[in-house]
């Protein structure tokens, strides 16, 4: 590994200094964190940067559908229990996002990275990691991202070179072939709620059988991993067969699958898994998921759903009826322009529950729930939808840029 000593060159140290003020001159116009602007300022001037920026430190990439951001938290703070750590905590998960986080990281030890699935392949050229965590893949922004199964065709051909240990979630069966292309491969049985993106073997097309929580390809022969990490119930259970408590202030089933995939990856580096499962009780929210806030008199639940898989998770953790829900869903850029996934989610899980709805695409939400046969009501912004809901504490359900409108709204 490079020493810390070793110096950037002085063009990298003029492309980050660029890259800072760039970024400075966005927030101080109130356009955002400036992370993704003084990245791209940043690359522009020495291309090479992100593999600079990362040579001394041990890297870790995040990457799937779901959890990434979560995850990433999680395994960051397992690692600070054996040195300093620097990580794109908020989510600008391209290359020139990544790039503005690293270049705060000149003191670390561990440089903790969400990467867009997109991304992953050329990331992982450049930054060289010790540890590739892949959670799941599912359909997600259907007018960018590519088919399912193509997607994990391009990280089985990018982990296919690379010398990375990747901790992989075998109940997935994309995620299991991607990662089966790696020499090197920790296998989690970390779950699967959704398996409507899983159903045809991605190595042969074969019909997928699906008995019990196992799986296999009657055809081709490809079959689920044996798993050496697994997370039963609100345990982790590690390769010796000791199993340890999961306690997340964090809710519901997937993020005690994201703490078993990152104390298998803190595992990696030396820390024990019950240091690294404590560290994680630190965390009670992600970049605003989960909080709580004061809103107009009202106590509102923030939780972020963005695609069919995302929305699935999050009904298994709101309060049972007749707890007001308000659902608020855009169609911009960062969320994907195709609405289409509505139709995919399982909306008659809401029944019972007063529905508000909200968001540029408000009335496609309305449709669908229309013809999903539940009550709802169409309101003009969150201010409207909360002060029509029933009294008690309300749950807010957004998808990407609409969770970030939420925010600003009621100052989280």
């Amino acid at each position: 590994m490079a020493g810390n000593s070793d110096p950037l060159s002085p063009r990298a140290k003029l492309a980050v200094t660029a890259g800072r003020a760039a970024a400075a001159a966005s927030r101080a116009v109130g356009r955002g964190s400036g992370s993704v602007i003084g990245g791209k300022v940043a690359l522009r001037l020495d291309p090479d940067l992100l593999a600079r920026l990362a040579g001394h430190l041990d890297v870790v990439l995040v990457s799937a559908t779901n959890g990434k951001t979560t995850t990433t938290r999680l395994i960051a703070e397992a690692l600070r229990a054996s040195g300093p750590v620097v990580s794109n905590a908020l989510g600008a998960n391209m290359p020139a996002g990544i790039t503005s986080a690293l270049a705060g990281g000149s003191d670390a030890k561990y440089g903790v990275i969400e990467v867009d699935e997109k991304y992953l392949a050329g990331v992982a050229r450049d930054v060289t990691p010790k540890a590739i965590a892949l959670l799941n893949l599912s359909r997600d922004q259907l007018d960018r991202a590519a088919e399912t199964r193509m997607l994990a065709e391009k990280w089985r051909e990018g982990l296919a070179g690379n010398k990375a240990t990747v901790i992989a979630n075998c109940d997935d069966p994309l995620i299991a072939w991607a990662a089966s292309s790696s020499p090197n491969v920790v296998w989690v049985a970390a779950g699967q709620a959704w398996k409507d993106d899983a159903w045809s073997c991605p190595s042969c097309g074969g019909v997928l059988q699906r008995p019990s929580d196992d799986w296999f390809c009657s055809e081709c022969g490809f079959r689920r991993p044996m798993p050496s990490w697994a997370l039963a119930g609100d345990h982790v259970v590690d390769p010796h067969g000791s199993a340890w408590p999961i306690r997340l202030r964090l809710p519901g089933r997937a993020n005690k699958a994201n703490a078993a995939t990152s104390a298998a990856v803190a595992a990696h580096f030396g820390v024990p898994p019950q240091v690294a499962l404590e560290r994680m009780y630190e965390v009670q929210a992600v970049a605003g998921r989960y909080d709580v806030v004061r809103f107009l008199d009202r106590d509102l639940r923030l939780l972020l759903a963005k695609n069919p898989a995302g929305w699935l998770e999050t009904f298994s953790l709101i309060d049972p009826p007749p707890t007001p829900v308000i659902l608020s869903v855009n169609a911009r850029g960062a969320d994907g322009t195709d609405t289409s996934w509505l139709w995919d989610v399982d909306y008659t899980q809401l029944a019972g529950h007063p529905i508000f709805v909200i968001g540029d695409r408000k009335l496609d939400l309305a449709v669908r729930l229309e013809v999903a046969g539940l009550d709802f009501r169409v309101c003009e912004n969150a201010d409207e939808a909360v002060r029509q809901a029933p009294p008690g504490r309300i749950e807010v359900i957004a998808n990407y840029t609409a969770f970030q409108d939420l925010r600003r709204r009621v100052g989280n």
